[in-house]
């Protein structure tokens, strides 16, 4: 069985469309369409109903879906076996969002090679989606992300409450941020807390879905920007940015997703280590926290969105 033609099957399952699937792989539509037809020949069965709408999966192709994430986690798990490099005994691929690599990943990997040096490690980014579907076929065994996606064999624990704080590349901010002010797009959630309480500053004309990789934009280019506490804590002790009094926080927590079967002794020590980085970076957030209350009017702060 071509492994190439399954990985087509399953992400046009995902995303019900062929187009889709296309730009997910980084081919053709043509091409996806002719794995697929591949695939139906040597089933014997059509495994979708192509229509304008897009591709809906046939009861032929839903009871192939789950032998077909058996194939890729089998495949993926062969894979990384006959991976691991001489002188290591076990393995592990940890994925995450963007934004957590710097704060979190990499000292989680740090962590990891103090802890377990004949563990092999592997990294693996993308958004959430993407990270859930790695961990469905096995590409990855544990990922940090923002928004968890939960499909059987995976389970979902909170890292820590992390919290987005408003933040400027100049001395002695002020709310007053027009022209100067970069939209970082955190999700629906964050979009909808901040139109209620940031009107003004909802459509600057300057969006980035970035993420903290927009930390280096707004230190460059004199801008302010929504960033997470823990992540800026390095900046603001630098002087490159600095917290804007009165600027209320936005709550965003951090999860821990794993798949199931992970080697046990493995998944201890990667679950242990994941709580000694998650209780720094409480510590570093707690700290900037505290100096955001220190500089704002009562000492108090606010949540973004809250009435």
């Amino acid at each position: 069985m071509d492994i190439t033609l399954i990985r087509t099957f399953l992400e046009v399952a995902a995303s019900g469309s062929f187009v889709a699937a296309s730009e997910r792989l980084f081919v053709t539509q043509s091409a996806v369409s002719l794995r697929i037809q591949r695939l139906e020949e040597s089933l014997g069965r059509p495994l979708f109903t192509r229509s304008k709408a897009g591709a809906e999966l046939t009861p032929a192709g839903h009871e192939f879906e789950k032998y077909a994430i058996s194939l890729i986690k089998v495949w993926e798990e062969a894979r990384q076996q006959i991976a691991i490099p001489e002188g290591f005994s076990k393995s592990l691929t940890i994925g995450a969002q963007y934004s957590l690599w710097p704060g979190l990943g990499f000292r989680w990997i740090d962590q990891l090679r103090v802890a377990m040096p004949d563990l092999s490690l592997r990294a693996e980014i993308g958004m959430s989606d993407r990270l859930t579907r790695f961990l469905t076929e096995g590409v990855v065994q544990v990922a940090l992300t923002y928004t968890p996606r939960l499909r059987p064999g995976i389970s979902a624990h909170k890292v820590l409450d992390t919290d987005l704080v408003l933040v400027a590349a100049w001395p002695n901010p002020s709310m007053d941020l027009r022209g100067r002010y970069v939209f970082a797009d955190w999700g629906p959630e964050f979009v909808q807390a901040h139109s209620i309480s940031l009107p003004e500053l909802t459509n600057p004309g300057l969006t980035f879905s970035l993420g903290s990789m927009l930390a280096p934009y707004i230190i460059s280019r004199n801008f302010a920007a929504y960033l997470p506490a823990r992540y800026v804590k390095l900046f603001i002790d630098s002087g490159e940015l600095h917290l804007v009094p009165d600027a209320p926080r936005f709550p965003y927590p951090v999860w821990s997703v794993w798949r199931d079967g992970i080697d046990p002794i493995v998944a201890e020590i990667a679950q242990s280590t994941l709580d000694v980085i998650s209780r720094d970076a409480r510590a570093e957030q707690d700290d900037v926290m505290a100096r955001l209350k220190k500089i704002s009017r009562n000492h108090e702060v606010g949540i973004l969105g809250a009435e």
